[in-house]
């Protein structure tokens, strides 16, 4: 049985409402990916500037680190992460067999229309 899902896609996809619904649908822990970057992250995305996998690295490791320490303690716990990359993927699950992906996928038209909606969020649509 898994301890952590993952629900991973492109922003805009829908992983934080998704999550967040699934995770109270199934009774488990919601997590946001987007709490796990280091403020350094958060500032150079609001300024619009992509991140590196040389920034990705560290807040890779928080998210996985927090799925340790879900499973650990027989914990649940769905947690919304882009995830795009296989490495990304390989970091969070690292071996685990306990751990599952859930891709979100969508139209390049409905993510544009979901971005250009958005309010208060730290990644400009651009």
């Amino acid at each position: 049985n898994p301890c952590a899902l993952v629900v991973m896609g492109v922003s805009g996809s829908g992983k934080s409402t998704i999550a967040d619904r699934l995770a109270i649908r199934i009774g488990w822990r919601y997590e946001d990916g987007d709490g796990f970057h280091p403020p350094s992250n958060v500032a150079k995305m609001h300024s619009g500037q992509p991140l590196t996998d040389e920034d990705r690295w560290p807040w890779l490791r928080a998210i996985a680190a927090e799925i340790d320490r879900t499973c650990s303690v027989r914990e649940r716990a769905v947690i919304a992460c882009s995830a795009l990359k296989r490495s990304y993927r390989d970091i969070l699950v690292h071996g685990r067999d306990d751990v599952r992906i859930i891709f979100l996928d969508g139209t390049q038209e409905l993510i544009a229309t979901r971005l250009a909606a958005r309010k208060d969020h730290f990644m400009p649509p651009g």
